[in-house]
């Protein structure tokens, strides 16, 4: 994703959690939350919010 996508994305930071939650974040923004749609998000999800950038 970061050689894809730079100089829009500079860094990519995981956050270790518990409880099965996964979320996705981008600028301080939630764009995924698996907690929410109880399933981990598709590739094209994600790299859609990216994109618009």
């Amino acid at each position: 994703m970061l050689s894809n996508y730079h100089p829009k994305i500079s860094s990519v930071t995981l956050v270790p959690s518990s409880g099965g939650i996964f979320e996705v974040s981008l600028d301080g923004k939630l764009i995924f939350s698996k907690k929410q749609q109880g399933r981990f998000p598709e590739d094209e999800e994600i790299l859609s919010q990216v994109e618009q950038l």
